[in-house]
């Protein structure tokens, strides 16, 4: 059984809170998955359209609009078949942690989930400081209870984490994926998502950019997937 085998036995969900945290994340995994010939399903959970709010040309449909079309673009050089992309489309920076709304994004998840013959989740590390990764966490973590399907977590704002920080994790299990067979498409996957880079939406001074520093990262030759 080889390492993909370990971490992925049948078919991933991966959940990525925002357009571009499948490619940083799961890149590699999403493009070794899809070579092996079991592509995961891949749900991008809100819509990105809160990442510039101070933009005039830019409205809120326009850019989720943009932000869908860089996810496809981005998950097709990973080898991802069209039909194996989703989008639920909730409010950026609002996903929600509980409720109604919560409820009726695990429903839909839950139906994804059967339809496309998913058994393990990954989901965005539950430290991971950003309020939809967080919201994301835990629709995994409830999905995985209520189908009783194997849940692992992948981190991306973890990493910029303060060393001094401490966290109540105990001890951490996972792997560390090899990716450097995929390490090229990974890297233009995450350049096709060009609206997070700086360049393309220049009349939001405050507009969201990705940090230099959490790239770095993620142009290593290995992905962390952790255990429950």
């Amino acid at each position: 059984m080889g390492l993909l085998d370990e971490i992925v036995p049948g078919t991933a969900m991966i959940l990525a809170p925002h357009a571009d945290d499948e490619s940083l994340g799961c890149g590699g995994l999403i493009a070794a998955s899809c070579a092996a010939g079991r592509p995961p399903l891949v749900v991008i959970v809100t819509d990105g359209a809160g990442s510039h709010p101070g933009s005039p040309t830019w409205t809120a449909a326009r850019l989720r609009a943009r932000r869908e079309a860089e996810a496809e673009a981005a998950t097709c050089h990973l080898g991802l078949p069209p039909a194996r992309l989703a989008f639920l489309r909730l409010p950026d920076t609002r996903s929600p942690h509980a409720g109604a709304g919560f409820e009726t994004a695990v429903e839909t998840l839950s139906s994804l989930a059967g339809e496309h013959g998913c058994d393990t989740i990954l989901a965005p590390w539950s430290h991971d400081p950003h309020c939809d990764h967080e919201s994301v966490w835990k629709m995994g973590l409830a999905l995985s209870r209520r189908e009783q399907m194997r849940l692992l977590a992948y981190p991306v704002w973890g990493w910029l984490l303060a060393p001094e920080i401490e966290l109540d994790t105990g001890v951490l299990t996972g792997w560390r994926f090899d990716v450097t067979p995929f390490q090229s498409r990974k890297a233009l996957a995450i350049q096709a998502h060009e609206s997070q880079y700086g360049e393309l939406i220049a009349d939001d001074p405050n507009g969201f950019r990705l940090p230099n520093e959490l790239l770095e990262v993620f142009a290593s030759p290995y992905e962390v997937f952790l255990g429950p």
